[in-house]
């Protein structure tokens, strides 16, 4: 039932109406607050405090019009500013207008880039839905040139995922399974894990620095056995996990010296991140549930 279930919240994910009932009922916000930053500077502090790095991703995604744009670049300019130096920002291109444009979304990135590298801070690429791939690999190429450091997001679910990695050499890349649909694409957990396997074989045998972004134990175990086997020590490549998920483990790597990176989203538009996160591990779906029924 796994592909089942996580196909059907996708769905929702995508449904106005099941957003304006989620949203709408009196417990859900104490539920996002497991998982979406209520005061982002309170939680950038808190988790920097306890040793962990973070990203951090303004939510909202898939602008209409230019001005929409134009405001999500400012609220990463403003963002920069609460963040230490080392920390990261996830960035989707479809709220920087890729839908309206590639070269659009190019220039807002090139700007987000420029003043995040001012303040000793990484910029990210967060991979979308299967469409938007060909726009973010074109986007990140152009913007290696002048930041070399610029991360990009490969999906392990996509089966082009181990040719993309094999051409990323020297880059930043976080390597997730990946949390949408597309034609063709595994859709069977073991299908993905083999995948996410495969990839992370290739880049942690290459020059460029490898993020597991998995909350998955055995996928983790493999990850720290391929660094050792690959010669990498604790600062060549790094962890990532999301705000809410698994924080003792979060807590128990950055304890042995690893790099633990949390990817801290926040923002209004939290419904399409909130499904998407329930529907790579439907087993979250049972807390969502318990949450909203324990307290009435």
């Amino acid at each position: 039932m796994g592909p089942v279930l996580r196909q059907a919240l996708l769905a929702v994910s995508k449904s106005e109406r099941a957003e304006r009932v989620i949203s709408t009922l009196p417990l859900t916000r104490d539920v996002v607050r497991r998982y979406v930053a209520d005061d982002v500077g309170a939680v950038i502090d808190e988790l920097t405090r306890r040793g962990l790095l973070v990203t951090v991703d303004h939510l909202g995604e898939e602008v209409t019009d230019p001005a929409q744009a134009a405001n999500t670049v400012r609220e990463y300019l403003s963002l920069l500013d609460l963040l230490p130096a080392g920390a990261d920002v996830s960035v989707k291109l479809t709220a920087l207008g890729l839908r309206l444009s590639e070269q659009l979304a190019l220039d807002h990135a090139a700007a987000i880039c420029r003043a995040a590298a001012d303040k000793n801070v990484t910029v990210t690429f967060d991979a979308e839905e299967h469409d938007t791939i060909p726009g973010l690999h074109s986007v990140h190429a152009a913007l290696r040139r002048e930041h070399p450091d610029v991360g990009v997001v490969v999906q392990a679910y996509l089966p082009e995922s181990l040719e993309r990695c094999e051409k990323l050499g020297g880059a930043r890349v976080r390597l997730c399974k990946g949390a949408y649909t597309a034609p063709g694409a595994y859709t069977k957990d073991a299908d993905i894990d083999r995948s996410f396997v495969r990839c992370l074989k290739v880049l942690m045998a290459g020059t460029g620095y490898p993020m597991v972004a998995t909350h998955d134990p055995r996928l983790v175990r493999i990850a720290s056995t391929l660094a050792v086997l690959s010669g990498r020590d604790v600062t060549g490549f790094e962890y990532q996990m999301l705000y809410g998920v698994r924080p003792d483990e979060q807590a128990r790597l950055a304890g042995l010296g690893a790099q633990m990176r949390v990817y801290v989203p926040y923002g209004a538009d939290w419904y399409a991140y909130l499904m998407r996160r329930l529907a790579e591990r439907p087993r979250n779906l049972t807390f969502f549930l318990r949450s909203l029924l324990s307290r009435r």
